[in-house]
């Protein structure tokens, strides 16, 4: 199977998708348990919310899923969040902190030597090569890293997640003026609540990525799933109401960033 689709566009912005993917291959889904097997923790339709939004975007997509390895971990398998829970460059526990693998079935050393090499590298390989052809023809990219996650997940944080969660790693992976343009818009969505660099403030995409001085911008934006799901919980399916409304609010959120970015650009 293809581990990465790239679509190419002419935008100064490209779109990650390191959680959408599904597919795994045989001898993994075979470790997993009935938990694991479930894909609960997948950023459902999160591709499909964007899709269209911004006609000359660039898109690059693992089509693997983050139970195979994480392609938003640091390959060193560095925590991104000392001291608090979160998952694994390969998981062990799903986002309740549920076991995913069968007994005697966990993941080891040379499986994460094997999936680095086979799935986590291949997607960035593919991510750089995007960013550095965006780069040369705009002098400046930003990386606007797509995620969703249920709204309430004690296992990972206290209460109900804002609806917008934007990562900016406090600032250090994009210019204040992308940073701020997203936040007018995110703050003033009726109907929605916003954080900038809350519980989340970027994974490992962002912050390896985001040098504006280099002219490379990178802010990742988690979603709530209740924003756009009928529910959290299996089939887990696209509310179609809700998907077209917050899809409007994604929409400005992108045209503000190309107009940013464009801007900057030309400084």
């Amino acid at each position: 199977m293809s581990v990465v689709e790239v679509k190419q566009g002419s935008s100064p912005i490209v779109l990650g998708f390191p959680h959408t993917g599904t597919d795994l291959p045989a001898d993994v889904w075979n470790r997993l348990n009935e938990n694991g097997q479930r894909l609960a923790d997948t950023d459902w339709h999160i591709d499909q919310l964007y899709d269209g939004l911004l006609p000359n975007v660039t898109t690059v997509r693992a089509t693997f899923h983050r139970y195979v390895i994480d392609a938003n971990r640091d390959p060193q398998g560095i925590s991104l969040y000392p001291g608090q829970n979160t998952t694994a460059l390969i998981p062990e526990t799903d986002f309740d902190g549920k076991p995913i693998w069968r007994d005697g079935e966990k993941p080891g050393p040379a499986d994460t030597k094997i999936r680095l090499e086979q799935f986590h590298r291949p997607y960035h390989n593919a991510l750089y090569e995007e960013i550095k052809r965006v780069r040369k023809e705009h002098g400046l990219v930003v990386l606007y890293d797509c995620h969703s996650i249920r709204s309430h997940i004690p296992f990972l944080f206290q209460g109900k997640l804002p609806d917008f969660n934007i990562g900016t790693n406090e600032g250090a992976s994009c210019s204040p003026e992308i940073a701020s343009a997203v936040g007018r818009i995110a703050f003033a969505a009726r109907g929605y609540d916003a954080v900038i660099n809350g519980r989340f403030k970027g994974g490992w995409t962002t912050r390896h990525y985001g040098k504006p001085s280099s002219g490379i911008h990178a802010i990742q934006m988690e979603l709530t799933q209740s924003s756009h799901l009928a529910t959290e919980a299996p089939p887990f399916a696209l509310d179609e109401g809700k998907a077209e409304k917050l899809r409007r609010h994604l929409k400005d959120i992108l045209e503000i960033i190309e107009q940013t970015a464009i801007k900057l650009g030309s400084r």
